[in-house]
């Protein structure tokens, strides 16, 4: 298996996708969380944490600066902060982007497959690679929640917004 070539596949599929269902929010909207349960992140917040879903964690493993994701890896939804407009967060998740990329490439095939890390919030040790892939997994489970989000807020979306088609 080729690891670089597979994240830089994946990066750009995820990507692709996330950046047209943030394109899909309108910053009127950024407030607006499901009404029933508790603990739901509102539109605004959703947003500000798929800013840094996958890049900035790919960094803190190659790294081990941790800092982007504060003291409290896991904050209450009332605790934590949103964008301030849908444009921010475009640019942001650009960048994002360019630090995964970045990631992969500064790491090289040889320690995406042998270099074992373990996450901060997880002591299981495990290769760049597969960190990599999870960080990917993390952005992708938030794409949905996007995608719903939006589906619950009557935008006309459908699975292929889903998957960036």
């Amino acid at each position: 298996m080729n690891w670089t070539e597979l994240l830089k596949g994946r990066i750009e599929d995820v990507y692709r996708a996330t950046e047209g269902l943030v394109a899909l929010v309108d910053d009127k909207s950024l407030s607006w969380k499901p009404v029933t349960g508790s603990n739901w992140m509102t539109t605004g917040q959703l947003l500000k944490h798929i800013e840094t879903a996958c890049g900035a964690c790919c960094k803190g493993f190659v790294t081990g600066d941790w800092s982007i994701a504060g003291e409290d890896m896991a904050p209450s939804a009332d605790r934590m902060p949103a964008t301030k407009s849908v444009a921010e967060t475009r640019k942001a998740l650009a960048a994002d982007k360019k630090t995964a990329l970045q990631m992969v490439v500064e790491v090289g095939e040889k320690d995406l497959g042998s270099k074992k890390v373990a996450a901060p919030w997880d002591p299981t040790e495990r290769a760049l690679g597969e960190q990599f892939l999870n960080m990917l997994g993390h952005l992708s489970t938030h794409k949905a929640q996007l995608f719903y989000y939006l589906k619950l807020q009557g935008k006309p979306v459908h699975t292929g917004n889903m998957y960036g088609m």
